[in-house]
């Protein structure tokens, strides 16, 4: 009696300094991250990523600091189920810095999870199992933090019911574990939720889902296996549907199952109208049923049946929310290598130039006199020269046809004093008062630049008017 009475305070002063630690070192981390660059550009706004060590250092410095006083002692599975986790979570701090492939993770989840499944009591089969259910949902519990505020939500429910589950099987390190880290999530959540100043990042939802599914492995150890898998996923309802989710949509829609998305939960939910803070309501009252009926069927206060009726709302509402649109429509544009350039001004005809090949071709330049908006310099020479040169970011035939209309109607256009031959001397002088700049490439391949070259246009006569009549027909060979 008095050592539970004990292990109960124990667990509340460790959670107590986990909640207060985690909301101090959350909120210390949040400047170093944003110097650093460690952001989440996955949501609307940029969120920093270190969240998730002040969650993976508070949870380690307390439970070790419980064991070392002796006041909790931990255990040799326990303990190798931290320190599995806490290089879990290390992996995944490496993931958030030098952006690591996701089969990396996997890897490194799948080995770890392996160093800590108890083969003795599941046995050979039931271990590896095991190992491959505990990788899951590490890996599924990541996609719960691409909405703010959903996975440490979703991570104080699992921790509290897998906690009453290690109690009820007088695991006091595991249940003091599981405290100190719904406790952290707590903290940290005061930082995340809507509109989040903090995430967890790859360090902090790795640690949590880690811990979460080995400790509930734990305390299944030893019972009937059939009821094991529906404790197992009652326990874990929101990731499991998750991950389903977003596993079958992409295989639907043809899209890689790695390839990240707006495609979970939570953005399904604001797709169909909720807000934030209502999306993280309904995933915390699903979570919370899922809870409460693991911990109802292990305690053997309800039948082994009951997770089937939950596993059968789960997928119906999968079924459902896989027809709210969440992917944009592809947009295909055939490879004809040919690019059409409408021509400004009235009467003017389209460009037409080859994306590929050699010299470029310019049909229809619009006629001169015609106010044409283009992003090329227009620069007019006194020995009757027009140049003309594209300098806009697309492509190089865009910004050579630019530049052939501009040079055409920069020359045409220009007053007919400028026609006027020039002594030596005045265009000597002329040219050193404006020197002549070199040719712009912003964004447009090298030889875009090469082609465009001067164009000579006929000189108006004193009897005729500036204005060409008919529409030219420039070449480029």
């Amino acid at each position: 009696m008095l050592y539970g009475i004990a292990a109960v305070t124990a667990s509340f002063a460790t959670a107590a300094a986990s909640f207060l630690l985690a909301a101090l070192i959350a909120a210390s981390l949040r400047v170093p991250a944003l110097r650093l660059g460690l952001l989440d550009r996955r949501r609307q706004r940029p969120v920093p990523l270190l969240g998730g060590v002040a969650v993976v250092l508070v949870t380690g410095l307390v439970v070790w600091a419980g064991d070392w006083t002796g006041t909790v002692p931990l255990g040799s599975g326990v303990g190798r189920l931290l320190v599995a986790g806490a290089a879990v979570g290390a992996l995944g701090l490496a993931a958030d810095v030098w952006r690591l492939r996701r089969r990396w993770l996997v890897a490194g989840t799948a080995v770890a999870a392996a160093c800590v499944v108890p083969y003795g009591e599941n046995g050979p089969l039931a271990g590896v199992l095991a190992a491959v259910w505990i990788t899951s949902v590490a890996t599924a519990f990541r996609g719960l933090d691409h909405a703010d505020g959903v996975a440490g939500t979703v991570g104080v429910v699992t921790a509290f019911g897998v906690g009453a589950c290690a109690a009820a099987e007088l695991m006091d390190g595991l249940a003091v574990l599981l405290s100190a880290l719904a406790a952290a999530l707590a903290g940290f959540l005061l930082h995340n939720r809507y509109p989040a100043r903090i995430a967890l990042g790859a360090c902090g939802s790795l640690f949590a889902g880690f811990l979460l599914a080995g400790a509930a492995v734990f305390t299944r150890a030893g019972h009937d296996p059939r009821a094991g898998v529906g404790v197992l996923f009652a326990l874990t309802a929101p990731v499991v549907a998750d991950a389903v989710l977003v596993l079958l949509s992409r295989l639907l829609a043809g899209r890689p199952p790695l390839r990240g998305g707006p495609d979970h939960l939570a953005h399904r939910l604001r797709r169909l109208g909720l807000t934030p803070q209502g999306a993280v309501v309904v995933l915390g009252v699903v979570s919370f049923c899922g809870v409460l009926a693991g911990v109802l069927v292990h305690i053997g206060w309800a039948r082994d049946t009951t997770p089937l009726w939950l596993a059968g709302g789960v997928a119906l509402a999968v079924v459902a929310l896989l027809r709210v649109r969440v992917y944009e429509p592809r947009r295909t544009r055939p490879d004809t290598g040919v690019v059409r350039v409408p021509a400004a001004g009235a009467g003017a005809r389209g460009v037409t130039t080859p994306g590929t090949g050699g010299g470029a071709r310019v049909v229809g330049v619009p006629r001169a006199g015609t106010d044409t908006r283009s992003r090329g310099r227009r620069t007019g020479q006194g020995t009757g020269v027009g140049m003309g040169t594209g300098t806009g970011a697309g492509t190089g035939t865009r910004a050579v046809a630019r530049g052939l209309r501009a040079g055409v109607d920069a020359r045409v256009r220009a007053p007919r004093a400028q026609s006027q031959p020039q002594s030596h001397s005045q265009s000597q002088s002329q040219s050193q008062r404006q020197p002549r700049e070199p040719l712009e490439t912003t964004g447009a391949p090298a030889r875009a630049s090469f082609r465009a070259a001067i164009f000579p246009v006929r000189q108006a006569r004193s009897d005729e008017n500036t204005q060409v009549s008919a529409p030219l027909r420039v070449r480029n060979g």
